[in-house]
């Protein structure tokens, strides 16, 4: 992975205690907030931007609904007082806030997207972080995934269903990389404070 700028915006997508909630189903990469504080730890160390985004979901029975304790964030991706939060209702975290208007006010290109989950709100995030024209990561194992079912009624168990949301944003809408090689790249000389 190439070194990434000083500048590079991490993006943390719906990391809220309310996925832990028994009515997703069975999930996969159990280790992807452990992965999304490594990298908010080294965002942090080096000062540079980081803007979480939590889902504030309109349906009555979701656990991400506001009011309800799974709304909150996890407390390993909590943001701190600095650090902006986008509330949206929708799948994409460029619909209905602001963030690519602050994206481009701070002349931020670069974004590197990690949370939940990676077909939904990760995957069409950085289908429009892309679109838009912001140099845009994903990262793999930073992300994860539920079982889905398809409408023909077939089962697909999440790590397939992870693997092929990400194979389908590389290369076209985004660059999927892993954890330890964005750690690396922001140790970099090329990316160092």
């Amino acid at each position: 992975m190439e070194s990434l700028p000083i500048n590079a915006v991490l993006v943390v997508i719906d990391v809220q205690s309310g996925f832990d909630h028994p009515k997703w189903g069975t999930r996969n990469n159990p280790e992807a907030e452990a992965n999304v504080a490594k990298l908010l730890e080294i965002w942090r160390q080096t000062l540079r931007p980081v803007i979480h985004v939590r889902h504030m979901s309109l349906e009555p029975d979701s656990p991400l609904r506001p009011g309800q304790p799974g709304n909150e964030f996890k407390a390993l991706a909590a943001p701190l007082e600095r650090e902006r939060v986008e509330e949206k209702s929708v799948n994409s975290a460029f619909i209905g806030t602001n963030l690519e208007q602050h994206l481009r006010e701070n002349h931020w290109n670069t974004v590197v997207i990690v949370g939940l989950t990676t077909d939904h709100c990760v995957s069409t995030s950085a289908r429009m972080s892309g679109n838009l024209g912001f140099r845009t990561y994903v990262v793999s194992d930073a992300t994860a995934t539920f079982n889905r079912r398809g409408s023909d009624g077939e089962d697909y168990l999440a790590e397939n269903v992870h693997a092929y949301a990400l194979a389908s944003l590389h290369d076209e809408f985004a660059t999927v990389v892993k954890t330890v090689d964005v750690l690396e790249a922001c140790r970099s000389a090329a990316c160092a404070t």
